[in-house]
């Protein structure tokens, strides 16, 4: 099971916005759950430009199994025209919380 759980990190630019899309997210159980980080500084490299911006990240638990509808979901609800979308395959964890987050993202 525990293959099986994705850890889902975006950047958002605003708090509003990262809270309206991690509920929607949550709600049609394409993510079981997300963790709002509301204060970082991101510093990076856009158009050959470089650009600073307060930004909010989140945390989304979802399922390898709901990761292209999660993907296609949040690009699509995403404000920025190409937005961090990063996966990393969770190889451990607590066996009944790996079981919750796949019951939370079953369809």
């Amino acid at each position: 099971m525990a293959g099986q759980v994705l850890l889902a990190l975006s950047a958002f630019p605003d708090a509003e916005t990262a809270n309206h899309i991690a509920h929607t997210l949550v709600a049609e159980k394409l993510a079981a759950c997300a963790n709002i980080i509301p204060a970082v500084h991101s510093i990076y490299r856009w158009k050959e430009k470089i650009e600073t911006a307060g930004e909010v990240i989140v945390f989304f638990k979802t399922t390898q199994d709901r990761q292209k509808a999660f993907q296609d979901k949040l690009r699509s609800l995403h404000p920025y025209e190409l937005p961090e979308i990063i996966y990393v395959k969770i190889d451990k964890g607590l066996p009944d919380y790996l079981r919750w987050v796949a019951e939370g993202c079953a369809s």
